[in-house]
C-alpha cells in the first residue's frame, strides 16, 4: 500500500542572483513499511527529499500526497501538527539537549500531544525499552557513549509512534560496530513494528538492511534498485 507518493516533485532556491534546484521533477512512491536508502553525491537532492517528507520545507512544483494527505497544501500551522502527529526524526549529530537527561529529551515531543504525565512515562519506558537504554534514563548526553546518544536520537524520534521514520546519516559519526548495531535496531523496528523508514545515506554498507536502494543525482531519480 502506497503511503509517500511524490509528483513531479520540485524544489527551487535562491542564491543570490542563482537559481538552485536540488529536485526536479520527481516521481516516486514508497509503500508503507518499506526501508528505503537514499545515496547520491553531494548535492543530489537527498537531504532536500527528506526535509520535504518531513514537512520542514516546502516543494516548490508538484505534489507530495502521505498518508493520503496532500502536504504541499497545508498551511503553516497544519502542517506544523501533521509532522507533530507523522514524522519521526533521527539525524546525524543526534540533536540532544545537553541540560536534559536521556528520559526528558525522549519525552520532548510528546509535550507537543494532549498526554497525561502517567502516559508519557509509559511511552518514553517503552521507547527506552525498545532501543535497549531503560538503565541510562538519567543520564545526561555527556554521560553516553555516542551509540548510546544516537540510541536516545532514535527513541526520542519513535516515541510518538510516528507514521515515517526519517534518518539523515544515521551511522555517520559512529564507529563500524556500533553503526552496525544502530542499523540491526532500524531493522528491528521496521520487520518487527512495520515501521516506515527512509534514510540516507552515503555508506555503501548501511544500505544492506533496507529493502529498496534509490539513487539521486541532479535531483532526479537514476536509479531504484529493489533488495
Amino acid at each position: 500500500m502506497t503511503l509517500i507518493e511524490c509528483k513531479h516533485l520540485t524544489k527551487h532556491y535562491r542564491r543570490g542572483a542563482e537559481q538552485i534546484t536540488p529536485l526536479k521533477n520527481l516521481d516516486l512512491t514508497i509503500d508503507r513499511g518499506e526501508f528505503v536508502a537514499l545515496m547520491g553525491p553531494s548535492g543530489s537532492g537527498k537531504t532536500t527529499l527528506l526535509n520535504l517528507i518531513a514537512g520542514i520545507d516546502r516543494p516548490s512544483e508538484g505534489e507530495l500526497i502521505i498518508n493520503d494527505a496532500p502536504i504541499h497544501t497545508l498551511g503553516r500551522n497544519s502542517l506544523a501538527q501533521w509532522r507533530a502527529d507523522h514524522i519521526g526524526y533521527i539525524f546525524q549529530l543526534y540533536n540532544l539537549i545537553p541540560v536534559l537527561t536521556a528520559y526528558e529529551n525522549i519525552e520532548l515531543p510528546l509535550l507537543l500531544h494532549n498526554l497525561s504525565r502517567k502516559e508519557r512515562h509509559r511511552k518514553v519506558a517503552r521507547a527506552l525499552d525498545v532501543v535497549g537504554i531503560s538503565d541510562r534514563y538519567d543520564h545526561y548526553p555527556r554521560q553516553l557513549s555516542g551509540g548510546q546518544e544516537q540510541r536516545v536520537a532514535i527513541a526520542r524520534a519513535i516515541v510518538t509512534e510516528p507514521t515515517i521514520l526519517l534518518a539523515d546519516e544515521p551511522t555517520g559519526d559512529l564507529d563500524r560496530e556500533t553503526g552496525t548495531a544502530i542499523m540491526n535496531l532500524l531493522q528491528q523496528l521496521q520487520k518487527e513494528q512495520g515501521q516506515t523508514i527512509v534514510m540516507v545515506t552515503h555508506d555503501p554498507r548501511t544500505t544492506e538492511w533496507a529493502n529498496t536502494l534509490l539513487h539521486l543525482e541532479k535531483g532526479q531519480l537514476i536509479e531504484q534498485v529493489a533488495s
